[in-house]
Order: C-alpha cells, then sequence, then structure tokens
C-alpha cells in the first residue's frame, strides 16, 4: 500500500524537525566553544562566531587536567565493557536456551532491576567498595560500571540469542562439539553485531556516567571527564562558559567517533543475521 505524497511529506517534515531538535544542543555547544568572551556576553548571540577563537580550549587545558581525566574515563569505559560483554555472553545463551524457572526469573529481575535509581544504589555500592578499598579508584568505578551496565547487557544479547537458529547448535552437537565449542565456535560469531552493539551501549554509558563518578572518587587526578567539567562551574554557579563549553565539546567526541565508526558493521551485521538460516 503506497503512501500518499501529504503523508510522505508529513513524515519527513516530523524527521527533520526531530533531526533539528537532537542537533541543536551540539551545534550551539560547538558555536559557544569557539566564540571570544565578547561574543558570549553578546544579547544578540548567533548561530556562527563572528570572530572564532581557540582560546577557550587553550584557557580549558590550562585550567584542569583535561587530557588525565579523559584517559581515566576511557580506561574505565573500555574495561567496563569488555567485561560486561564477556560476562553478559554466556549469561545470556544460558538464559536463553535453557527455559527453566530459575532463567524466567533472572530475566524477570533484569527487568526489575532497571527500574532502581542511582541514588538507592551509591550506599551499599559505596560500603562495598569501602571493604574491599576500592574507594576513590578507577577499578573500583569499573566494577560498579560493569554492576550497572550487566543487566542491560544480559536482557539486549538474549534477544541476539533468541535470534539465532537452535538448529544450528543442534547440528554441531550431532558433529559432536560440546556446549562450550557451540557457543564458541557457531553462536559467537552470529551475535557479533549484537556483542559489537552492547559494549557500545556499555562504553557510551560508562563514558557519559556522572554521579557514581562524583560520589566514589575524591582527588582529581583519578577522577573522569564528566566530574572535571564541573571544576568549570564557580562556587557561586556561574559558568565559566567559553572554556566549559571547550571542554564539553572535547567530551562528546569520542562517543561521536565510536557510534560512527561501527554504525555500518552494526547495521549491516544485523542484515546479514537476519536472512541466515
Amino acid at each position: 500500500m503506497r503512501t500518499s505524497t501529504p503523508a510522505r511529506v508529513g513524515q519527513y517534515t516530523a524527521l527533520l524537525a526531530y533531526l533539528v531538535f537532537l542537533a541543536f544542543p551540539f551545534l550551539w555547544l560547538v558555536s559557544t566553544a569557539f566564540k571570544p568572551p565578547r561574543e558570549l556576553g553578546s544579547l544578540h548571540p548567533t548561530w556562527i562566531p563572528e570572530d572564532p577563537t581557540l582560546a577557550n580550549f587553550r584557557q580549558a587545558f590550562d585550567e584542569q587536567p583535561l587530557l588525565h581525566a579523559a584517559l581515566n574515563s576511557l580506561l574505565a569505559a573500555l574495561a567496563a565493557a569488555v567485561v560486561a560483554v564477556l560476562i553478559a555472553t554466556p549469561m545470556a545463551y544460558v538464559v536463553t536456551r535453557r527455559r527453566t524457572r530459575l532463567a524466567k526469573a533472572v530475566t524477570g529481575w533484569v527487568v526489575v532491576s532497571q527500574a532502581f535509581p542511582f541514588v538507592l544504589l551509591i550506599i551499599p555500592l559505596f560500603l562495598v567498595l569501602k571493604n574491599l578499598r576500592l574507594i576513590n579508584s578507577v577499578p573500583g568505578l569499573v566494577l560498579v560500571y560493569v554492576v550497572w551496565a550487566l543487566p542491560f547487557a544480559l536482557w539486549m544479547l538474549a534477544g541476539y540469542v533468541r535470534a539465532v537458529p537452535p538448529e544450528l547448535e543442534e547440528a554441531a552437537a550431532v558433529d559432536g562439539a560440546g556446549r562450550v565449542r557451540t557457543l564458541v565456535s557457531v553462536t559467537v560469531p552470529l551475535l557479533a553485531p549484537g556483542i559489537v552493539a552492547t559494549a557500545l551501549f556499555a562504553f557510551i554509558t560508562a563514558w557519559n556516567e556522572f554521579f557514581f563518578a562524583l560520589v566514589l572518587l575524591k582527588t582529581p587526578e583519578k577522577q573522569t571527564l564528566p566530574v572535571i567539567l564541573t571544576h568549570f562551574i564557580g562556587a557561586e554557579g556561574v559558568a565559566d562558559l567559553g572554556p566549559l563549553a571547550a571542554a564539553a565539546f572535547l567530551a562528546t567526541l569520542p562517543s561521536l567517533v565510536v557510534f560512527a565508526l561501527i554504525q555500518r558493521r552494526i547495521t549491516g551485521g544485523m542484515l546479514t543475521g537476519a536472512v541466515k538460516s
């Protein structure tokens, strides 16, 4: 059934409006990052800086340890993504293929755990990390990120496991492959798009996370990039807008670059997996 021309125009208009809505904050952030102080205080701001400058970036690097904080964020995000995927992949396989009451209970608990707010978890997590002597450490933060990302990673990968035809695993079993060999040689290669998408989710979530890092990391040399950004705001709540925009712009780049590099692989792999039998 063909879509009428007015309906198609309405769809494209709605899509364009949605894209503008999503792009507006980022474009304004980029514009602000390159504006000199005179334009930042103007009563009639413009989209394109009249006198673009890199002074905000230099000031941001001079005032705060952005590179060190970015390294902390990168290490925490990468470690959390890798560990979460390594744990969630076999768990998703067992939960999906073993249709027992325990598997159903685990799946239900995963769904319910997503409703827990951060504030409810921070005190127990703080006490556990204190007993483990992991307060104010990047490994302790990685542990928290893995615990937080694992339920959604498990739920996400379980959907990909269900899409894998069981007949492929049965054929491998007939050829003499055990459960572990079947998972590694047959199921995991077909789960590659899902594993990449799950790792991307865990990475971006950890890279942008602020609350846990703020509570658990105390010294500046251990803090992540989102926490360092708060240092551009004074005690009276007045923000140093230029350097803050420059630092925030740099903080958003890794997520955009990572997604741009692998989004074609995710889409292509999903389409390929959809026609396999």
